[in-house]
């Protein structure tokens, strides 16, 4: 049987994740701490750790890939509207703001989309603390199991 306690600290290994916005690497740093401190006392806290890190650390994955494919179309987009040929110093340097090129629709698409998973990995950070708060164990979607 679960007691207050364990399901109190198991929610606040999920919630500690939000200090990320307070301390640099506080998404990782807060339930590592809490989950090193106290998963020998709960099969329980043990497996709201290994999720809560195990989905942080997915997150940034995913965050790498798809800045490592955002970036590039942005550079090739501000790139491709300098004439390096003609290139004379800053004397005579203008940026033609035109018609967009498809690498910027591509580039903002792929930021929108990234902007769509910041809101789902909120929504789901606070969905698992509430079935932490509430005794009950939680999965997150899309996560690479690296702590088993």
């Amino acid at each position: 049987m679960l007691d207050t306690h364990q399901k109190n600290i198991s929610t606040l290994i999920h919630l500690s994740t939000f200090s990320r916005f307070l301390i640099p690497f506080g998404n990782f740093i807060g339930p590592l701490v809490l989950w090193l401190a106290n998963k020998e006392k709960s099969d329980f806290i043990d497996s709201h750790g290994k999720q809560a890190l195990n989905f942080q650390i997915s997150v940034l994955l995913y965050a790498i890939i798809l800045g490592t494919i955002t970036v590039p179309f942005f550079i090739f987009h501000l790139l491709g509207s300098i004439d390096f040929i003609d290139f004379d110093s800053f004397h005579n340097f203008h940026i033609n703001i035109g018609k967009p090129s498809p690498l910027l629709y591509i580039g903002g698409g792929l930021g929108v989309l990234a902007v769509i998973c910041f809101i789902i990995e909120l929504i789901l950070i606070i969905q698992a603390s509430l079935k932490a708060r509430d005794g009950q164990y939680y999965k997150y979607p899309f996560t690479i199991q690296f702590l088993k």
